[in-house]
């Protein structure tokens, strides 16, 4: 899992990061609104812990933003006010947890679990791409993708890789973080079976008139290049 974790305290930074990694997750560190719009923009995440007292910027001021432009990471804010204001605030701003410091490691890591067990709460079930004289459509809670009128044979994981990308609005997703958020590993096995599924996705998207919706980015990662269509 990876964790974006946005903490100006060294200290806490420190303890918390050693904590996740040693339950075996991968922990990003921001310790300013701006790191954190920085990392948010060009990596995957899992789960968002966010203080609210940073030094640019207020932390509730951030989530509510994301929330506003549509992501739905689950995040859990840190904070040194607990009153019951401070929570029903920061829940307001679209937090799905709030945990006041101080606080045990154990039940932040439990409910980080918890948050990465629940998902996100996407807001758009149904995006729509154009490709020149098709629509491309990705519905999320029935799992199929169309284009055109007709249904695109996707498997499973193909299904959830292009979705991912879909979701990611053109931003380049790493190769490595592709394969932790579809398989949940990035061994060799994985990434070997990875090429294969991405090139079935190409030659499906291809053989339905589609051939310009996955963009590879050299030793980086890939990227969804279909414009949202203009006819919601």
């Amino acid at each position: 899992m990876r964790i974006l974790l946005v903490e100006d305290s060294e200290r806490v930074a420190e303890a918390v990061g050693k904590g996740l990694r040693a339950g075996g997750h991968s922990v990003v560190l921001a310790a300013s609104v701006r790191a954190a719009d920085e990392a948010f923009a060009t990596q995957h995440f899992d789960v968002a812990i966010v203080d609210i007292g940073l030094p640019d910027g207020s932390g509730l001021d951030w989530c509510r933003a994301a929330r506003r432009g549509g992501n739905e990471l689950p995040m859990l804010l840190l904070t040194a006010n607990t009153g019951v204001s401070d929570r029903v605030a920061g829940l307001d701003a679209g937090a799905d947890d709030y945990l006041g410091k101080p606080f045990a490691l154990d039940e932040l890591v439990a409910r980080v679990r918890a948050l990465a067990r629940r998902g996100p709460r996407w807001s758009e079930s149904i995006r729509r791409f154009d490709a020149r004289h098709l629509q491309v459509v990705i519905d999320r809670d029935r799992r199929i993708v169309t284009v055109g009128a007709a249904r695109l044979p996707l498997t499973p994981r193909e299904f959830d890789i292009v979705a991912l990308l879909a979701w990611r609005d053109g931003r380049v997703v790493p190769r490595d973080e592709l394969l932790e958020a579809v398989w949940g590993d990035a061994t060799e096995r994985v990434a070997a079976s990875f090429d294969v599924l991405l090139a079935r996705i190409r030659r499906k998207l291809s053989e339905h008139g589609v051939r310009e919706a996955l963009r590879t980015v050299r030793q980086v990662g890939y990227a969804w290049a279909l414009d949202r269509s203009k006819l919601g």
